[in-house]
C-alpha cells in the first residue's frame, strides 16, 4: 500500500472522456497499484482547493484533468506546482492547436459535447430503435436499421448493439437458430443493408453459456451447453453468413468496444462502396 498511487481525475464535465483516457493509459503498465478518485463538474477554484487538500495528504498523488476553461486550468496547474503534485492536462494543447488549424476560436464551455442538438437526438433515437429491435424483435421495419447483427446465442449481440447505438447507429440483432431465423427481407436483399455475422470459438461459447445458466439460473435444454451441438450450431451459422456473403467477426478475443470498432469499419467500407 505504501507504493499505491492516488490518481485524482478532475473534470469540469461528466468525466467520461478522462476516465476512458486513464483506462487506456493504465493498461500499458503492469503491476501498477492505484486508487482512483473521480471529481466531476469541477468548475470553481474553491472545488479545486478542496481536492488538493485531500491530495496533499498522500505521498504518491497524481492529478489528471480535463478542464476547458483555460483560466481554471491554469489555476489548477499553479496550485499543484506549489504543492509539488504531478499534474497532467490530458488534452494538452489539443484545443489550442486545433483552434489554430481550423482558424476558429474555441468556446471553452464545459459539457459542450452534450448539447441537445440534432446529433444528440439522433443518438437517442438510435438507442430507442436498438432497444426495440433487440433479440429479433420488431422485424417488420428491420429495413430502417443501419446495422444488423446475426449470431447464435451468447455471441455478444445485445451489448454490441447497445454500444453501436450509443455511437448513433440504429442496430437490430437477430439470434441464429438456423437459416430460417434470417428474415425474408434479408434473404431477398442480402446486400441492401450492412449485415454482420458474429461468431465465437466453440469452447469459449460453452463456457459462456454455462456461466450464464449458473449465474442467472436459466433453464435451457441440454443441447444449449453440449459442445458437439454448439460446434454444429456455429458451423451452420457460418455457412449461412457465407451463403449470403455477409462479413463475419469472431468475438472470442475481442471486447465489445473492439467488436464494435470492427463492425463500424465494415459499415463505413460498405457505405463508401455504395
Amino acid at each position: 500500500m505504501a507504493n499505491t498511487y492516488q490518481i485524482y481525475l478532475i473534470s469540469d464535465s461528466t468525466g467520461e472522456t478522462l476516465d476512458r483516457i486513464f483506462l487506456a493509459t493504465k493498461a500499458q503498465f503492469k503491476d501498477f497499484d492505484y486508487e482512483n478518485h473521480q471529481y466531476s463538474f469541477t468548475r470553481t477554484e474553491n472545488q479545486i482547493l478542496k481536492i488538493l487538500e485531500v491530495a496533499k495528504k498522500h505521498k504518491h498523488s497524481i492529478i489528471l484533468y480535463t478542464i476547458v476553461d483555460s483560466k481554471l486550468a491554469n489555476y489548477l496547474e499553479t496550485q499543484t506546482q506549489k504543492s509539488k503534485i504531478p499534474c497532467i492536462g490530458v488534452l494538452g494543447n489539443l484545443i489550442e492547436n486545433f483552434s489554430k488549424i481550423i482558424k476558429k476560436t474555441a468556446t471553452h464551455i464545459p459539457s459542450a459535447q452534450y448539447r441537445l442538438n440534432d446529433e444528440y437526438y439522433e443518438k437517442i433515437e438510435a438507442i430507442q430503435f436498438t432497444m426495440n429491435h433487440d433479440d429479433g424483435n420488431s422485424l417488420n421495419d428491420i429495413e430502417k436499421s443501419d446495422i444488423i447483427l446475426l449470431g447464435v446465442s451468447r455471441t455478444s449481440k445485445t451489448p454490441t448493439a447497445i454500444y453501436l447505438a450509443n455511437r448513433g447507429f440504429k442496430t437490430s440483432n437477430i439470434p441464429m437458430i438456423n437459416e430460417n431465423s434470417i428474415p425474408e427481407f434479408l434473404k431477398k436483399n442480402p446486400k441492401k443493408k450492412c449485415v454482420v455475422g458474429l461468431t465465437l470459438e466453440t469452447k469459449r461459447l460453452v463456457e459462456v453459456r454455462r456461466n450464464r445458466m449458473n449465474s442467472l439460473k436459466e433453464n435451457h435444454s441440454i443441447d444449449y451447453t453440449n459442445q458437439e451441438k454448439i460446434e454444429l450450431e456455429i458451423k451452420k451459422a457460418k455457412e449461412s453468413f457465407q451463403k449470403y456473403q455477409w462479413p463475419i467477426v469472431d468475438v472470442t478475443r475481442k471486447s465489445v468496444e473492439e467488436t464494435a470498432a470492427s463492425i463500424i469499419k465494415i459499415y463505413e467500407i460498405k457505405r463508401e462502396n455504395g
